[in-house]
Parts: C-alpha cells; sequence; structure tokens
C-alpha cells in the first residue's frame, strides 16, 4: 500500500526536500488506500461475530507504513458463505405485519412507534431514528439478531466490543427460506437486527434499503442509530490521548502521514508512528540525525459525514489545542471533515540523533 509523504524512497532526497507543511488532507493518500471489503451485513446473514483485532492491525499498519511507495497489495475476496436453495433460514423474532408484502413491512405502526420510544442508553446519543434504511461503510464490525427490539442489549454489545463507537439497531423483514429458482418468494419473517461499527452511524450511513433475493424483498423499517462520544484508548509508550478541536495545523515539525479505511483506531497510528521513526532511524542523514516521530494526531476522517477512516498526522514535536484549526475541507463538492481529533506524545521523547 502506498504511503505517500510517510517515508521516501531515498533518504537523502526526502531530507533535502522542504517539509510540507500547513498539514492538508492529502487526498492522493486517501485514493490509494484499499477500502475494506465488508460494509455491512452479508445478506441473509442473521449472525457475523466481531472478530477485529487491535494488535494484527497494530502489525499491519506498522508494516503497511514500512512500505516506501510500493505496489499496493492484491487482496482477495472474502467468502462469506452462500445458503443452500430453499433451506430453512434462522426464525426471526419479529412481530410480523398483518399482511404479508413489502409495503405492509414498511408500513407497520408497531415498527414507527417501536423505534420512536426506545430509550437511548446512558453514553450514547442517538444519531436518527426511525429510518427504513440500515447503516452501511467503512466501519463495519459485526451483527448480532435479537429476541426482541432492546437497544440496550444492543448498546452492551457494542460495550463488549473492543473499538465498537456505535451501533445500529432496527427490523428487517426476512425469508423463511433461501429463495431460488424452486422458491424465487417465500414467506416472511421479521428479524430484528443489531450491528456494530467501529466508527460513527449517521443520517448520512443509514443507505442500505435492503435488496431482492430472487423475488422476495427484503426490507428495513424502524431503524435507530446510536453513537458514543468516548476517547480512544491510551496507547503504550505514548501520553494521552489529548483532546483536540480539529486536526493539528503546527508551521512546523510536520513528518507526514497516514490513512487507513475502516475502524477508527488509534492503534493504526501509534503504529505508523514507531515504523516512521524506526524507518527513519535505519536511514540517517550524514550527520547522524534522523526525524523521530515523537507526537502524532489521530482523527476521523468523514466524507459528506460518512465516516472514511483514521487519518494520522505526524511529527517530530508536541503540539497543543492551539493548533488544532483544520476542521476540514471541499474536495471539489464533496465535504471532507475531522472529528475526534486526539494527540498522542511519545514518552521519553526521541532525540533524533544516533
Amino acid at each position: 500500500m502506498r504511503s505517500t509523504c510517510l517515508v521516501a524512497a531515498l533518504a537523502g532526497l526526502a531530507y533535502a526536500a522542504p517539509r510540507p507543511s500547513p498539514q492538508l488532507i492529502n487526498f492522493e493518500e486517501i485514493d490509494s488506500a484499499d477500502a475494506p471489503l465488508v460494509t455491512g451485513p452479508a445478506p441473509g446473514a442473521v449472525s457475523e461475530p466481531v472478530t477485529y483485532n487491535e494488535q494484527q492491525a497494530k502489525a499491519q499498519a506498522i508494516a503497511e507504513t514500512t512500505e516506501d511507495l510500493s505496489t499496493p497489495a492484491k487482496r482477495s475476496l472474502v467468502d462469506r458463505g452462500v445458503d443452500d436453495p430453499c433451506s430453512p433460514q434462522p426464525d426471526g423474532y419479529g412481530p410480523k405485519p398483518p399482511v404479508d408484502s413489502d409495503a405492509a413491512f414498511l408500513a407497520y405502526q408497531l415498527f414507527h412507534d417501536t423505534a420512536n420510544n426506545a430509550p437511548t442508553p446512558q453514553g450514547y446519543q442517538r444519531s436518527f431514528v426511525d429510518k427504513q434504511a440500515s447503516s452501511s461503510g467503512n466501519g463495519y464490525m459485526g451483527l448480532y439478531t435479537l429476541k426482541t427490539y432492546d437497544t440496550i442489549k444492543c448498546q452492551q454489545l457494542c460495550d463488549a466490543a473492543n473499538l465498537c463507537t456505535a451501533f445500529n439497531i432496527y427490523f428487517e423483514r426476512d425469508p423463511v427460506f433461501a429463495p431460488a429458482d424452486a422458491c424465487p418468494k417465500p414467506d416472511a419473517f421479521t428479524n430484528i437486527k443489531c450491528t456494530l461499527w467501529g466508527s460513527p452511524v449517521t443520517p448520512e450511513t443509514a443507505t442500505n434499503k435492503g435488496q431482492y433475493r430472487r423475488d422476495f424483498h427484503v426490507v428495513i423499517a424502524g431503524s435507530n442509530g446510536y453513537t458514543k462520544n468516548n476517547p480512544p484508548d491510551a496507547q503504550p509508550g505514548f501520553t494521552g490521548p489529548t483532546e483536540f478541536g480539529g486536526a493539528i495545523n503546527a508551521p512546523n515539525s510536520y513528518i507526514g502521514q497516514k490513512f487507513f479505511p475502516g475502524v477508527y483506531d488509534a492503534g493504526k497510528c501509534s503504529g505508523a508512528c514507531t515504523a516512521t521513526t524506526a524507518y527513519n532511524k535505519r536511514h540517517p542523514r550524514a550527520d547522524q540525525t534522523y526525524d523521530a516521530c515523537n507526537f502524532y494526531n489521530v482523527y476521523l476522517l468523514s466524507r459528506n459525514n460518512i465516516p472514511e477512516g483514521t487519518y494520522c498526522s505526524l511529527y517530530t514535536k508536541a503540539w497543543g489545542k492551539s493548533y488544532s484549526t483544520n476542521y476540514g475541507q471541499f474536495r471539489g463538492s464533496d465535504s471532507m471533515t475531522v472529528s475526534s481529533s486526539y494527540g498522542f506524545t511519545l514518552a521519553p521523547q526521541d532525540s533524533g540523533h544516533i
């Protein structure tokens, strides 16, 4: 994966070139990043346990950062399973409308009342309510099917999953059999689904309105999204997190950036920071000095209020909140915004001398 501006192919050229400032969002870095292959539950899925591993993600971040302008790695599609034709599907526990049709499902008043009256868990804010679409995006982590429309249970599942930032709960019209040529339009039942996310859910992420499975129309109702406001976890070897307003826009000491699509994870920036120092230390200047990453700014980058992933800006010295003045920028008609911005400072500091 390309690591633009983070390290250079030739150390001498890197040190001779002026350091980029101010620290605008690097769109080339974003465009070159591999988007997550999975952005929501598979059609027909009733359970997809959370498999995100922070240590593996950090190790991958270190490896990607160390790659200097290398060719993007090829990724194979993930086999998520295929239902046998006309096989019975796990029974749903949700209420059924009196008429079995997609229109009746979407109009069923009980779904609307349940969503609008659902309690907001402590420590969360409701991002959207009673939509006829579920969330879809880069930060998808996993899926659970519930026996009741229980926002507290869904919140507990999110809290039990490391780095879970938000959840989406909704009613889904599903077929009793896996649709196939021999059973193209089975009867319907109702599943109550709880999906977990490693980035905020917003009205703009609620884009999955269902799909056709043969002649059966999967639709969604009573979809509520909830996001918690909490800082990222502390990182070994660094002090912080220090909360900022926008992203850091410092007058000097900036040595590059890295972007990771998907789950918002400060550990990836920690890995990028340490990998950058290690690389630069192996390629010092003639006077045996090198640029050490002593501070990084991590934030969630969103496009038109839809989370894209974790953005890391790296520095040789620490900066305070007064320099966190970059709240985003436009790219054509797209609004690229900064949120959940925090700083981490290496302790002890690296002198940058061999």
